[in-house]
């Protein structure tokens, strides 16, 4: 019978004005889970993954959740486990 007393944490985030960056990263954290997952089944190692994405600092800014990433990178990691990108809105 617990109540809430005062604002959600997104509330509050808000008022801190880091609402969407947060949701950003978070974002970003659930993709890259479930990048990880793939990459430890499949046996990539971060060195196979940069020669097949052809950049270093694409795979350092794509693996690292607080450096934003653009969507070409997300698909092409996606495509080196064999994986198809899909977005959803909710």
């Amino acid at each position: 019978m617990n109540k809430q007393v005062g604002s959600s944490f997104d509330d509050f985030l808000k008022e801190e004005g880091i609402l969407k960056e947060c949701e950003a990263i978070a974002c970003k954290r659930e993709f890259l889970f479930q990048l990880e997952k793939e990459f430890t089944k499949q046996h990539i190692t971060r060195s196979e993954l940069v020669d097949l994405m052809g950049s270093r600092e694409a795979v350092s800014r794509l693996l690292d959740p607080q450096q934003p990433s653009n969507l070409s990178t997300f698909h092409k990691a996606a495509r080196v486990t064999g994986k198809r990108l899909r977005f959803k809105f909710d």
